[in-house]
Parts: structure tokens; sequence; C-alpha cells
């Protein structure tokens, strides 16, 4: 065991020896390549310190983005800079702006300012948009350093006037477009919408706004008739906004509810007629004879009364008759007229009995209940002595419960009386 041991320390001892002798061969078999490495490793240690003596840019140079008319800054940061000089260079016109502490360019919105040998900010006032585009930040080292930046200048949205629609008045049932242009950067997006908020009947479809800059609409109607806001906008505030009114032109056109009104003597009654019309028509009433009504004033006070409410394209009409006497009954005419035509209506006033209280409250529940006997007279203001009917058969067979009552009453009495008088003439003649 003990000789086994030996002959290993023996051996390793003679491997190491072999080793060392072959590194030493090689050693001196190649004194030029040894050289060589030693001046490559020199050069790459003075290179290393060269390179960590010269300027370097501790950051990129930032992009930066302004609206028009506001000032903008770019920055650039240069460490280790000693004797070397920063110089500012607009890229895509490749004008020299500043060369260290100096500016060059004779634009006067263009300043310099620095700090510590290490900052360097270039300023430019009152942005423009031809100022969008590369600013570079440049060394004079031997090869040039430099880092770029990129200016980027956005515009508000605009609406160009010559270009947008105007207030538009077109015929109903032709056609009606409207176009708004704008102009911004980056490019604005366009829509309308109504400036009530209202929907849009836009081409068999109803939509609350319409994207793009045209509006088309296919055969107009009275329900196009409004202003519309054309909008641009594009992520720079503030939006705008124009205002186009759209009015289309039609004949007069005319409803009344009530054809057959019934009043009674003594009593206030009101007509109703509502109208449509653009432009806007020239409305009054005429009796049966054609004469015009006008509001007068009488001994008794004011005998008609014509009001008119406009609403838009839409005009309501009311006649107020006071006291009605028998010379009011009949038929009334309401007209509307404008350049396109006119129209008219008629509405019959009918008499009726004064109702009787049994019979006016007869059937009906306590709250609708009305005593035609209390009160004063208080023309029109809700009392009981003024009476507006709905709809009523032209054949006259109804005016309303009242006068069913009455006439049926009429028509018994006159029965029973006729009875009476034959039984008297029995009696007298016998047969």
């Amino acid at each position: 065991m003990e000789t086994l041991q030996v002959n290993n320390t023996v051996w390793n001892l003679m491997i190491f020896f072999c080793l060392l002798i072959t590194s030493v061969i090689i050693v001196s078999g190649n004194p030029q390549q040894t050289g060589k490495e030693v001046d490559l490793n020199a050069n790459s240690v003075n290179q290393f310190n060269h390179e960590t003596s010269m300027p370097r840019f501790a950051e990129p140079i930032p992009n930066v983005t302004v609206s028009i008319g506001r000032d903008a800054l770019l920055a650039c940061v240069v460490d280790n800079l000693r004797g070397f000089r920063v110089a500012w260079v607009r890229v895509d016109t490749q004008t020299i702006l500043s060369i260290h502490h100096n500016v060059i360019t004779q634009n006067s919105r263009i300043t310099l300012s620095y700090n510590d040998h290490r900052s360097w900010y270039l300023h430019i006032k009152d942005v423009h948009e031809e100022d969008r585009g590369w600013y570079m930040c440049q060394v004079n080292t031997d090869p040039m350093r430099s880092r770029q930046g990129y200016l980027q200048v956005v515009v508000p949205p605009s609406i160009i006037d010559k270009e947008t629609s105007t207030d538009m008045v077109v015929r109903e049932a032709s056609n009606a477009t409207l176009i708004c242009k704008a102009a911004g950067y980056p490019e604005p997006y366009v829509m309308w919408r109504r400036e009530d908020g209202d929907d849009i009947n836009y081409n068999g479809d109803t939509v609350n706004f319409i994207d793009g800059e045209v509006l088309h609409i296919t055969r107009v109607s009275r329900l196009h008739m409004g202003a519309y806001l054309c909008i641009a906008s594009n992520g720079v505030p503030p939006s705008i906004s124009k205002r186009v009114t759209l009015k289309v032109q039609f004949p007069p056109m005319l409803t009344i509810s009530n054809q057959l009104v019934g009043g009674y003597i003594g009593q206030d009654i009101k007509l109703e007629c509502h109208t449509e019309a653009f432009p806007t028509s020239i409305n009054f009433w005429t009796t049966e004879k054609g004469d015009m009504i006008v509001s007068d004033m009488t001994v008794s006070g004011e005998k008609y009364e014509a009001i008119s409410t406009d609403s838009g394209y839409n005009k309501y009409m009311i006649l107020k008759i006071r006291k009605l006497s028998p010379q009011d009954f009949g038929s009334y005419k309401c007209v509307a007229k404008n350049s396109l035509g006119e129209t008219d209506g008629f509405i019959k006033l009918d008499q009726i009995a004064v109702p009787s209280r049994p019979m006016a409250i007869t059937e009906e529940p306590d709250d609708d209940r009305k005593d035609y006997n209390d009160g004063d007279d208080d023309g029109g203001n809700g009392g009981p002595s003024e009476t507006v009917f709905n709809s009523l058969p032209t054949d006259n067979s109804s005016l309303n419960s009242d006068a069913v009552r009455w006439s049926h009453d009429g028509i018994f009495g006159w029965l029973a009386s006729a009875g009476c008088c034959w039984m008297a003439s029995t009696l007298v003649f016998g047969r």
C-alpha cells in the first residue's frame, strides 16, 4: 500500500513538470505573437480610458408636443464635456441654430440657455406649424456625437368658413346638402347633430348624429327644419362648432279638432284652429258672411278675442266669443295664407238648450258635477259657463247629453199635452 502511494506521488510530479516545460516551449517559440497580444491589451486599456474621458449624452432628447402659439423647450444633457462644444441644428433644413453659447439663427423666437456646462436648452417661443420636425444636439468630437428629438406642433380645430355651408332655405320634398370643412393637426373629426338634441330622420334611419363633413338629406320634410351644429375635434382643446339653420318652405296646412261646437245663449265659447306653414302664415277668422273678425270693444265688453300662439312653424289660433247671442250661431272660418298658398277650414257653432240642473248632475261622480246655476259667468276661466265640445256627429243627432235629455223631455211633453187636448175635445163635442 505504501509503495502504491509513492508511485502516485511520483506520477503527479511528472505530469506537472511536463505541462510546465510545454508552456515554456510555446512561449519561447512565438515571441512576436506575445508582443502583439500585449500591444492589443495595452490599446484596449488606452481606448477604454479615452472613451471614458470623452463627452457622452446622459439621457436621450425627449420628444416634445406643444400647441401652436405656445413655447417649446428642448433639453440636451452632456456629461464630461470638458473643452468640447455643443451645437443645436434643425435636421430637415440643416440649419445651425446655435454653437455653444452663441445663437446663430436669425429667428428671433429661438434663444439658448445652459446650466453647469452640462445642460443645454433650446427655447422656441410662439411655436408655429413650420417649427414641427427633428432637432439635433451635437458635440464636436471626432467623430461627431449627436442625439435627436422631435418637436410636434398640434393645432386645435377650426372651421373653414368659405368652404362651409351657411343658413339654407329649401322647398319641402327637395334634397338638402350641408357641408362643413375643418382644419387642424391632427386632422379633425367632423360630425353633425341637431342643436336641440333631437334625433334626425336621416334617409329612412333615425339617428342622433351624422359622421363626416357632409350631411345629405333626401326628400326634406318640415320635420327636418331647425338648427344644426357642425362639430370638429381632434383631441386638441378646444373643440369648435358652427351653427347652420335649415329652413323648409311649404304652403299652409290646417287642422281643426272640433268642427262642430255647441253653445247656449249667454255662454262664452272658444273655437280652436291649428296651422303649419313656412314662411310664417297670416292667420285670421271670418264669419259665415265672409266678414273678417277683429277684437273689438262694445258697451258690454269685448265681444271677440282672437289669440294666436307661434311655436316654430306651428301656429295655434283661438277665437273667443263672449256671451253668445242668436246672431252668433253659424259657421266660422279659420284662414291661413303665405307666399306659397292658402287654406281654410270651417267650424259650425250650433245652439243648444241651457242645461238644467237635475239633468246636469244625473249619473255623474261627485267630483265631476257642475252647478250651472251657481257662480258668475267668468268668461272662459274654467267656470261652468264656458263649454268646449269634442267632435260631434254631423247629423246633429246628439250635441251633448243634456241636449239629448232636453229633446226627449220636449217630445214627451208635447205628446202629453196633445193627449190632454184630445180628451177635452171628446168631452165637449161628445166624440
